[in-house]
């Protein structure tokens, strides 16, 4: 499954348009920081930013720092990170003009006919009549297609032929589009980064059922981006064999479309053209705001989807549901049909009303595994309402009707179509992709659970498990319901609920009524990539990690020590008498018996009754100098929870640029002392093309290596692994190599394990 970061377009009041998007930096060198209160005093600072033409900035709402940015995403690379907020200005993202383009912030640099412009700051080989001191507003800055004057024939420059003094650019006219671009038919073909779409009666490299035979009234020409299954916006496959598909930058022709009174007042169909004032469930409840998050986080925000009425709390259809339905302002409830009169004339309903009575259906069960069921059951075992199969939103997903043609995926009734325990369906809750449904085997007398019962199984795409309420973290801890209150260097934390002595409107229990917040307790409610934190009571420290220890590895990360019993490296088992490492670990001393393995431990310091030890009895280093190694342990060491070999990648194949990856070493963190833990650190995987840059690591990496983005601290130790989510587990993809540094951002790098399957197994066979 593949999560979608968000766009929104964004209005300060000083009239600039911004385009916003959360848990997304950008990696620049051109910038300046500043300390501010929020994003409207950030952006301030972006305006009057004189060190350089600012384009975007950047906020980070726990620290409250705004970076101010020369580069944008057209520009530069980025990568998810948590607690941040991208802000774009909107001028500098089309790449179009409107009308004569005197507001074009685009960088084409060449004119029609192919010849580079001179920059408008300089004067050969023509003096200008047009510089960046005459039109500071013009945008005349390096040699950029502009139109300072109004000319129009539109945007132009100088050229840097000494027999041309100027010529117009090519800029194309701006396309854009309605609503959610569902009904755009232009002929962009590239997504928002840049790449190349995919046809649509292709499939390769992604295979894909939006085909134009199976949506002929969809428009699916050539490889331009469309929208077909009501997404935020136009989409498509992309021709990178590493990224399936991406939004494309298509600008909307206008911002804000009226809703009021149009539509239907009354139900027809399914009611998605309803635009009545109800906002009362069948049952009574009243409706929450749409445009609120509480008591119910939800995607459907009227910004998002302008043209789906998405006013008040009114009832309506936005996802193709059998009718009008709304979310409850009742916590328990999170959302339920509304009772909204037919428009052909009342029907059998209450006595002296035109409210239809909703006959209730027999109560429904399924047979064996479910997968013959065809009832019309649409609630999972938690209560939460099923996403349609042949809707993207807001899952990604192949289970579709075109691709499961006997499966009976119509609307969003629980179904059965991969032979799983029982009947299921994708989820509208955001966080959770699947549950099973609330349904009972026919031949099961047991009371069937409530809507507001435990679900019955965890989601696939949740977080790395279940919440925990033991006093040890999974993962970044983002699922912690432990009672520890207190900061990794002693400090009490401070109620979530409260406001002193730190003001903190960005989490509370409004604001993530799911992250846990109770009382003073240590959390994670913005999936901080370090682990779990608090507000503390002192007046003087904001905020603060806490020091939880893991409850088990997910992987068996093991210390190798040498002879003269310092540690020396990390490695992971692969095998029961197999470890992976890195060759650089085994250098002194040279013989295999001078090492021990150490296994099961989570604290170098401590003596836990986990710990297995091995002597090493062969050591293997890949022939042909790559910084990895293979250890065979005296003796096969005894799996159990504390000890697991790691998976090792099936294929030759990296994982995309934006998994989910996690460094495991023994490192200290920020805000705290101490190192001897054992701490995992989420960790973007960047591509050589941006690490081999000049001002990062200069054509350094290697074929078979890759770097992940930066971080702070010494966190990660040589022969480390570093291990990503593929599909439903975590698979061992690089080897910890070098560029690690304690007292500055580091930039790690990883030897490309799917480089070396091939050997690693056939090493492991031979010996």
């Amino acid at each position: 499954m593949v999560h979608k970061t968000a766009l929104k377009i964004f209005f300060m009041s000083s009239g600039l348009v911004l385009v916003k998007t959360d848990g997304v930096w950008l990696l620049t060198r051109n910038k300046q920081v500043y300390n501010t209160n929020n994003e409207k005093e950030c952006a301030e600072k972006c305006e009057a930013e004189r060190n350089f033409n600012c384009r975007a900035f950047l906020f980070t709402r726990k620290k409250l720092q705004c970076l101010t940015l020369a580069e944008n995403t057209k520009m530069t690379v980025t990568f998810d990170s948590v607690d941040v907020v991208l802000y774009e200005k909107k001028i500098y993202l089309l790449q179009c003009k409107r009308g004569i383009g005197k507001d074009y912030r685009g960088m084409e640099a060449k004119t029609r006919r192919g010849i580079p412009c001179q920059k408008w700051a300089e004067k050969t080989p023509h003096n200008p009549n047009h510089t960046p001191e005459k039109h500071p507003n013009a945008g005349l800055e390096e040699n950029y297609c502009r139109n300072p004057d109004g000319d129009e024939r539109g945007p132009w420059c100088y050229t840097t032929d000494p027999a041309t003094r100027f010529d117009y650019c090519n800029i194309p006219e701006l396309e854009c589009m309605q609503c959610n671009g569902e009904d755009y038919h232009g002929e962009f073909s590239r997504t928002e980064s840049g790449l190349q779409c995919q046809h649509w009666d292709a499939q390769e490299p992604h295979m894909h059922g939006f085909t134009p035979k199976h949506f002929p009234e969809k428009d699916l020409k050539m490889n331009y981006c469309r929208n077909p299954d009501g997404e935020l916006r136009p989409w498509c496959f992309t021709t990178s064999p590493t990224k399936r598909w991406e939004y494309c930058n298509i600008p909307r022709c206008t911002m804000h479309l009226p809703v009021s009174g149009l539509g239907s007042q009354c139900l027809s169909g399914k009611g998605e053209n309803y635009r009545g004032r109800i906002a009362v469930t069948e049952s009574g409840k009243a409706c929450q705001p749409w445009s609120t998050q509480f008591p119910h986080k939800h995607g459907w925000i009227p910004d998002r989807y302008p043209c789906k009425g998405l006013e008040e709390n009114y009832c309506r259809n936005p996802d193709g549901e059998k009718r009008p339905w709304c979310y409850t302002i009742n916590g328990n409830v999170r959302w339920e049909y509304c009772a909204i009169p037919h428009c052909d004339g009342p029907e059998q309903g209450i006595a002296g009303t035109n409210v239809p009575v909703q006959v209730p259906l027999p109560e429904e069960c399924y047979q064996g595994r479910g997968q013959s069921y065809r009832g019309t059951a649409s609630i999972t075992a938690s209560g939460k309402k099923c996403q349609a199969w042949n809707s993207m939103f807001p899952h990604r997903h192949e289970k579709t009707p075109d691709r499961f043609p006997d499966a009976d995926l119509r609307d969003n009734y629980c179904r059965n179509p991969d032979g799983d325990e029982s009947p299921w369906c994708f989820t509208t809750d955001p966080n959770i992709t699947w549950e099973y449904c609330n349904l009972k085997r026919c031949d099961d007398h047991t009371q069937k659970p409530a809507p507001n019962d435990p679900p019955a199984t965890t989601a696939q795409n949740s977080d790395l498990s279940t919440p925990t309420t033991s006093d040890c973290i999974n993962g970044n801890g983002k699922d912690y319901r432990g009672t520890v209150a207190k900061t990794a260097r002693g400090r009490t934390c401070q109620e979530w609920s409260s406001q002193k002595p730190h003001s903190h409107k960005y989490f509370t229990p409004v604001t993530h009524p799911g992250a846990g917040l109770d009382k003073n307790f240590c959390r994670n409610p913005d999936g901080d990539v370090n682990g779990v934190w608090c507000f503390t009571t002192d007046p003087e420290k904001k905020w603060e990690y806490c020091e939880i220890p893991r409850c088990f590895l997910n992987e068996c990360d093991c210390l190798l020590y040498s002879s003269n019993n310092m540690h020396h490296c990390a490695g992971t088992l692969i095998h029961p008498q197999w470890v992976l490492t890195a060759a650089q670990c085994l250098q002194r001393p040279t013989e295999p018996s001078a090492y021990r393995v150490f296994l099961g431990i989570q604290n170098l310091v401590a003596s836990e009754p986990s710990l297995q030890i091995r002597s090493v009895q062969k050591v293997l280093k890949e022939p042909s100098g790559a910084d990895i190694a293979l250890l065979k342990l005296n003796s096969p060491v005894t799996i159990n929870d504390h000890v697991k070999p790691v998976c090792l990648p099936e294929t030759s194949l990296m994982v995309g640029r934006n998994a989910v990856c996690f460094l495991t070493a023994w490192g200290k963190k920020r805000g705290t002392d101490t190192d001897n833990r054992l701490k995992d650190v989420e960790f973007p995987v960047l591509e050589n093309r941006i690490c081999n840059r000049p001002e990062f690591l200069n054509g350094s990496v290697k074929n078979n290596e890759f770097c992940g983005g930066f971080t702070f601290g010494s966190i990660g130790n040589s022969g480390g692994p570093l291990v990503c989510k593929d599909k439903d587990r975590f698979v061992q993809y690089g080897v910890t190599s070098w560029g690690l540094d304690c007292t500055q951002p580091s930039k790690p790098v990883f030897v490309r394990i799917p480089s070396f399957v091939s050997w690693i197994k056939n090493a492991m066979a031979a010996h």
